[in-house]
């Protein structure tokens, strides 16, 4: 498949077997890196043309599988973005109390971000990226090293996001009962490649491409 398309207020899932670019493809709708060949279009716009990229950039939060946060509180780390957009400090402190109330860290507030578990540091990077009101947020495997108990509050967090901002969710997973749970739609990737897209409904219940199948049915694809 040479084109892919991907509707606004949807959840993503992308999947396929490591190596697949599954990274690599959230890199470039990111804007991090730039395609050597084709275009990457955003609500119309060539985005190789579109300057400047930073205003584009800023209509997008990612968050990584391993959560990268600075060395300071963790107020310091979910206000960042905002006061790189020169909110007032009345209202970078009443947004971040929001998002730190709606991921359960209100309490955490003043605690070094990098003394906290895995859970909770992945927490503080989805509110990172959440209190921006992006309209695209981009997952790449964000619960894979968490306990159940994370997962299952991350991907409330995730729906949350979707369901009253209308954020448009593309989601990095190798889980495949993950995707079931939370993608509107799925998005398989092999050897760099889209082979297969559609509903998840019917790509987990009858895949086109015998690599899809092959993958959602736990055997192992190379």
């Amino acid at each position: 498949m040479d084109r892919l398309s991907l509707s606004e207020g949807q959840i993503y899932g992308v999947m396929g077997p490591s190596g697949a670019g599954k990274s690599t493809l959230l890199r470039l709708l990111n804007l991090l890196d730039e395609p050597t060949a084709g275009r990457i279009l955003y609500r119309g716009r060539d985005t190789a043309r579109y300057r400047p990229r930073l205003e584009l950039r800023r209509r997008m939060a990612m968050v990584f599988q391993k959560p990268v946060l600075f060395d300071g509180t963790v107020f310091e780390n979910v206000a960042y973005g905002l006061r790189l957009r020169g909110l007032p400090g009345r209202e970078v402190r009443r947004k971040v109390a929001e998002n730190l109330r709606a991921v359960g860290l209100e309490h955490l507030a003043k605690e070094r971000a990098r003394t906290l578990s895995g859970g909770e540091a992945q927490r503080v990077a989805l509110a990172r990226a959440l209190i921006l009101e992006p309209d695209v947020l981009l997952l790449d495997e964000p619960t894979s090293n968490l306990d159940p108990q994370n997962v299952a509050l991350l991907e409330e967090l995730i729906r949350n996001a979707n369901s009253r901002m209308g954020t448009t969710v593309i989601l990095v997973t190798h889980n495949v009962f993950q995707a079931r749970r939370l993608a509107d739609r799925v998005v398989f990737l092999y050897e760099g490649r889209v082979v297969e897209e559609g509903a998840a409904a019917e790509v987990f219940s009858s895949p086109r491409d015998e690599r899809t199948r092959a993958f959602v049915h736990g055997d192992m694809v190379y």
